[in-house]
């Protein structure tokens, strides 16, 4: 059954399958939805793109921004909405592809952030944190949010490459670094391979 994004978004305008009666049975991770207010206000304000209405750079970009939402929030992989369960498979950069239970298990940060590169760095262990440790430490730094946008969607389904700008202000301290305010920002690339289902 296809559902409405407006009936699902909990008044998210960028998100879906936050509230109505697909969620009704939704375990979500912290006992209810999450809200989005303060990055969706830091994305507004310091946006670099503002997409067309039903564009497929809009439709990719809330696609990802509902899929990060599942992943930090919901408990259980078979209350994702965004991605087909079984199907799902997440790598980073070449690596080993993630399920969706291994992604879920890990967290967004952990599953995005594995990389033998970071940790040599002194800039992010993936290996060291826990699914919850890893949100502590990004909610802490970052107390405004990280901030997502499609910069450029270079081909259409089923198989969409984009590229993004994830973005945020270190207002907090990280791992005894004090607050500095400074942007932090990156780009990056990615694809999607969509498998359409035919509604019944």
């Amino acid at each position: 059954m296809e559902v409405d994004a407006a009936d699902s978004s909990g008044g998210d305008r960028y998100r879906s399958h936050l509230a109505g009666d697909g969620e009704k049975n939704t375990v979500w991770r912290h006992g209810a939805p999450p809200t989005y207010d303060a990055v969706n206000s830091l994305f507004e304000a310091e946006r670099t793109r503002e997409w067309p209405a039903g564009s497929l750079e809009e439709t990719v970009q809330n696609a990802i921004k509902t899929w990060e939402m599942e992943l930090s929030h919901k408990a259980r992989i078979e209350d994702f909405k965004s991605v087909s369960p079984g199907r799902f498979r997440l790598s980073v950069n070449g690596g080993r592809p993630l399920t969706g239970e291994e992604a879920l298990a890990v967290g967004s940060y952990n599953a995005l952030l594995t990389s033998p590169i970071l940790p040599g760095a002194g800039a992010y262990d993936a290996a060291a944190e826990t699914f919850e440790s890893s949100h502590d430490l990004f909610r802490t730094a970052f107390p405004r949010g990280f901030a997502w946008e499609v910069i450029r969607v270079y081909s259409g389904p089923p198989v969409i490459a984009f590229k993004f700008r994830h973005w945020g202000h270190m207002d907090g301290p990280y791992k005894g670094h004090a607050p500095t305010g400074d942007m932090v920002e990156f780009f990056g690339v990615a694809v999607l391979k969509v498998q359409f289902t035919p509604v019944a």
